[in-house]
């Protein structure tokens, strides 16, 4: 099949061209409208009986000239539709918008024959010889419409559906079947039949959020498009007959049937032959899509796609947007919020920064399918006593020290009377117990004596924006603002840096080159007074970890070198827990959206336990990146751990595998990681065994660790490891293992050293 390279447009009439033209047309008819008038005047009844029928043609067929002058054609259409600027995580791998994937445009000669071919057999099978229209499957559905009294089935070709797909409203009507009938004869006319068959594989839709065949072979099958085989693109061919009504995932035996009359189609037309058919026909048979990976990242993409079109605008042909989320990360996050509020009707918000203030990951909610409110940037709360690490830096730079005693006693300012929360007071204490215990008397004596305008100076010069009260309770956190900006805010404690920002988009790839042009965001140097109270940032950071190993903030304690503070608003209406390890500047709040009280909740229980859940899954993803997608808890049966291999010696000296139970227990595991698309059906079965062959050979280790071992565990030597292969590189292309490196040149074999 003679390939091509993009289509690009071959018209140039404008809508103001097509103005006059209309016009012109509507004068014309009235002359001609003129002329019949007089003449009926003149004439007998008979002939005027001629004339008004005559004239009612000439007036119709007026009236459809000017109607069809005055549509768009794909110039205009062109013009106004919306060049999508694709969005990429951290590697390069496409980002779910709006629950949606866009996979990069796919060149005809990446997409196999038999996809090709598969497509055609079941949506056009005369393709490659109709003008655009086939007026044999048009007289079909006019008959069928006819006898319904309604419009009921459509004989479009794929030049009509990429018409109507591309430009045009789902409405049924047969002035827009018109519109898309001249449209299709002007693109046909300006592009090849590969062009147009290219264009149509890379934007129909496949369900489950897959835009484009590369992006389905992804979501269905986990490889990229030029690795699918015969049945796996009769299955896609198959999908596009309504995919909101044919389920690929669910709809399992109706997928087949149809994926089997493609098959039977491609045969009848000569595309494959009998023993290719029979081969395809028995892999139908136990072939089914995977469940696949669940979207992930929405709110994150969402907070992008908000800017993208101001980014965009400052490039020539912008064509991705490089984002900082870390797939594995964001999906350890939502992990962690999902494991610890199930069940809860409570929410959840969770931010990750690096140091370089980039956002790894960002959770909204807990289920952003339920709620797209992004509760870590629009929500504004009250951030309770993680905001009196503001008023503690204060101090110490006003000359306060860990070991300066504050008075822990009853306070009464104009009525405003702050009790600690176990409702007693501890007389004098020095300045790092009052800040472990998160005493609030002793903070509000102490920020007064301080002054509360120099802590709230001091949370803006560290890059809190949100309007802040300066009154007594601002100490104690009255203000409320968003839990991106506090995680900020403790960003520039972290890296000394001030005011630190999160950023969220690291690069654009843009021209006719494709090339990548990174962004060197850097966080400024702090001067003057902020410079100040930097200076004291270690001091800080040791008043932080003290809460953590001796105070409220326990919960985080196994989290090696964490330092946080917790923080709960009056009545438990909010909770948090925001502080760092080495890598990562983690916030979480918990809370209700109606801002009514939590059932006891503190900054120290729910939010602490899921910050620790998220940086020790992060932790052991950072030593052992594919074992991290587990780490967590979330994927694998709790009673894993207590399952351990027994061994078991037969007559003829055989190692036999374990007992039943044991066995049970391993098809469980591997069931739950492939229902949450940490495996791929494909995987499962070589997998399998590996987990076989270990628990033969292992006496100590749990299931539980075996299965992450074995998934940690690099391909062996000589192999090609696709799954991180495909993960690490956008490009990466599995019939021979190889990348596209982004300099140019020719293509890399992907090996392990790369992955390392």
């Amino acid at each position: 099949m003679h390939r091509h390279d993009a289509p690009s447009s071959q018209h140039n009439r404008t809508p103001a061209a097509k103005a006059p033209r209309a016009r012109q047309l509507q004068q014309a008819a009235r002359r001609l409208l003129g002329k019949a008038t007089g003449q009926l005047s003149r004439s007998g009844w008979k002939a005027r009986a001629a004339l008004a029928a005559s004239s009612v043609l000439i007036l119709s067929a007026a009236a459809g000239t000017v109607a069809v002058a005055s549509l768009d054609d794909l110039d205009d259409l062109e013009a106004l539709r919306a060049q999508p600027i694709r969005m990429e995580d951290s590697g390069g791998a496409p980002l779910f918008t709006g629950g949606q994937r866009h996979a990069d445009h796919a060149p005809l000669d990446r997409i196999p024959d038999h996809l090709e071919q598969a497509v055609i057999a079941i949506e056009d099978q005369r393709f490659h010889s109709h003008g655009g229209l086939d007026f044999r499957s048009i007289s079909r559905a006019l008959w069928a419409n006819a006898a319904a009294g309604r419009i009921v089935q459509g004989g479009s070709t794929i030049s009509q559906q990429l018409v109507k797909i591309t430009y045009l409203a789902p409405e049924r009507t047969y002035s827009r079947k018109l519109h898309e009938a001249l449209l299709t004869r002007e693109m046909e006319a300006g592009h090849s039949k590969d062009e147009i068959l290219e264009m149509y594989l890379n934007r129909i839709y496949l369900g489950s959020g897959a835009y484009g065949v590369q992006s389905a072979a992804q979501v269905y099958f986990g490889k990229p498009v030029e690795a699918l085989t015969l049945a796996e693109s009769a299955i896609l061919a198959a999908g596009i007959k309504a995919p909101s009504v044919l389920n690929l995932r669910s709809d399992t035996e109706a997928v087949r049937s149809r994926a089997q009359l493609v098959i039977r189609l491609m045969q009848r037309a000569g595309m494959i032959d009998e023993a290719r058919a029979n081969a395809a026909q028995a892999e139908l048979m136990v072939l089914r899509p995977a469940i696949g990976e669940k979207p992930y990242g929405g709110w994150f993409a969402d907070v992008v796609m908000a800017r993208a079109d101001a980014l965009a605008q400052r490039f020539t042909d912008p064509q991705a947007l490089r984002t900082t989320l870390d797939p594995q990360l964001q999906r350890l996050a939502e992990q962690a919020v999902q494991a610890h509020l199930s069940g809860l009707p409570t929410e959840a918000a969770l931010v990750a920064l690096r140091p370089d203030g980039s956002v790894a990951a960002l959770v909204g909610g807990k289920d952003y399918d339920a709620s797209q409110f992004n509760r870590a940037t629009q929500a504004q709360r009250q951030p309770g006593s993680t905001f009196k690490t503001f008023a503690y830096l204060t101090a110490l730079a006003e000359g306060y020290s860990p070991d300066s005693r504050l008075a822990d006693r009853p306070v009464d300012i104009d009525g405003y009377t702050p009790e600690n929360f176990d409702g007693s007071f501890h007389g004098e204490v020095t300045l790092a117990s009052a800040f472990a215990q998160s005493l609030n008397a002793a903070t509000v004596h102490m920020a007064m004596d301080i002054g509360i305008d120099r802590v709230a100076e001091t949370a803006r010069l560290l890059g809190i924006d949100a309007a802040l009260s300066e009154t007594p309770s601002l100490a104690l956190g009255a203000s409320g603002l968003s839990l991106l900006e506090l995680t900020e805010a403790y960003g520039a404690i972290a890296t000394g840096r001030a005011p630190f920002r999160a950023h969220f988009v690291e690069g654009v790839t843009a021209g006719a080159d494709r090339a990548y042009y990174p962004f060197d965001w850097t966080q400024p140097a702090p001067s003057g007074r902020a410079a100040e109270l930097l200076s004291h940032r270690d001091a800080m950071t040791a008043l932080l970890r003290g809460a953590v190993t001796k105070g409220t903030g326990s919960a985080v304690a196994e989290v090696p070198g964490a330092v946080g503070k917790t923080g709960t608003s009056q009545n438990f209406r909010d909770a948090l827990f925001v502080g760092w390890t080495e890598e990562l500047i983690v916030g979480v709040w918990v809370g209700n959206d109606d801002n009514s009280p939590m059932d006891e909740v503190t900054g120290g229980t729910l939010p602490a336990q899921i910050w620790a859940s998220f940086q020790l899954a992060a932790l052991q993803a950072a030593q052992s990146p594919d074992a991290g997608l587990i780490a967590g808890g979330a994927d694998l049966p709790e009673d894993l751990d207590d399952t351990r291999p027994a061994r078991h010696v037969a007559g003829d000296g055989a190692i036999a595998f374990a007992e039943p139970g044991q066995t049970d227990a391993l098809g469980a595991a591997l069931s739950r990681l492939e229902d949450n698309g940490v495996l791929s059906p494909r995987e499962v079965a070589p997998l399998r065994a590996a987990l076989q062959e270990r628990l033969r050979n292992s006496d100590n280790a749990s299931l539980r660790e075996v299965v992450i071992q074995s998934i940690a565990q690099p391909a062996a030597q000589g192999q090609c490891n696709i799954r991180a292969c495909d993960r690490a590189f956008r490009s990466f292309r599995a019939s021979d293992c190889t990348y596209q490196p982004y300099g140019g040149g020719p293509r890399r074999l992907c090996t392990e050293d790369l992955l390392r």
